[in-house]
């Protein structure tokens, strides 16, 4: 029993993850403690969504292990991993905005009374723990019977983590809760995942913004083209390094060279007063091949 508790919720173990001749993860590994945010970064494409619908039970890996609670597991689906107690919040949130906040709280899972064919939906139960779970962090709900649809982004998400806290879940993944959201809807969110952590849950944060990522995050995992360029603490790591290293230093620092030989090009065509469009051109070109030439010798 000690050994249990000593060990993470969830632990990732040289993950990796092919579509056929697609290599979409390779050796992430990545461990999530109690109390706890664990904000996993990256750029587009970097394999944020694998990484989460691997960890969702959507996708098997295709190597690796994944250890909850230090116990090896082999995840046959989604139900099987919140059956476990990890729950996905994805982006789409997965709610049909015509129907109510309770039957979308309780969707696939919903509270019956009576027996037999005169088994039903029990409505007033279910009003009454949503409203409740919905209060408890910090949303007070008049009415659960009105449609999602009516709420705003960010009531909408937190009625999603309200939701997966209510039906156990000790790891709660989020991904991208805030990218739709405005700069008080998403400070909403934020608090809400605060409020996770302090009841115990380890969160999974997924986004591509450092500053939603810093306000809360406890550590940081980033992710680059399937592979992980390391994990930090707050205190091992700057805002700004991190920023860096999501938007890659070496592929700005080219940029800034192409922009600045383009820059040297029309001055000295708006200086000289001569300069014909194809001189333009081949200084445009010359600068351009200079700085593949510099990215060819880099990546040697």
């Amino acid at each position: 029993m000690a050994a249990a508790a000593a060990a993470p919720l969830i632990d990732v173990q040289n993950i990796s993850k092919r579509f056929g001749s697609v290599i979409a993860l390779s050796g992430v590994s990545m461990a999530v403690w109690p109390s706890e945010v664990h904000c996993l970064l990256g750029d587009n494409g970097a394999g944020k969504s694998t990484l989460i619908k691997t960890l969702s039970g959507v996708h098997a890996p295709s190597a690796g292990q994944i250890l909850i609670e230090g116990q090896p597991v082999v995840m046959t689906g989604p139900r099987d991993a919140l059956d476990r107690g990890i729950a996905t919040v994805f982006q789409d949130l997965a709610m049909i905005p015509l129907m109510s906040i309770t039957r979308n709280f309780f969707m696939g899972r919903e509270l019956t009374k009576g027996s037999g064919p005169l088994r039903r939906f029990d409505v007033e139960r279910a009003n009454t723990i949503a409203r409740d779970e919905m209060r408890k962090i910090g949303i007070d709900v008049r009415d659960p019977t009105q449609a999602v649809g009516t709420l705003s982004g960010g009531e909408r998400q937190c009625v999603a983590i309200a939701r997966a806290v209510y039906f156990g879940a000790k790891v709660l993944i989020l991904d991208e809760p805030t990218s739709a959201l405005g700069v008080k809807q998403a400070s909403v969110v934020l608090k809400y995942v605060a409020q996770a952590r302090a009841r115990g849950l380890g969160v999974i944060f997924i986004t591509h913004n450092v500053h939603h990522a810093w306000a809360v995050g406890d550590k940081f995992t980033v992710l680059n083209r399937g592979k992980t360029l390391g994990t930090y603490t707050k205190a091992s790591i700057t805002r700004e390094e991190l920023l860096n290293m999501m938007a890659g230093g070496k592929e700005l620092e080219q940029l800034s060279a192409e922009l600045d030989e383009f820059s040297r090009a029309d001055a000295a065509r708006a200086g000289g007063g001569r300069q014909s469009p194809l001189e333009a051109a081949a200084a445009a070109e010359h600068a351009m091949a200079e700085a593949l030439r510099q990215e060819g010798a880099v990546r040697r």
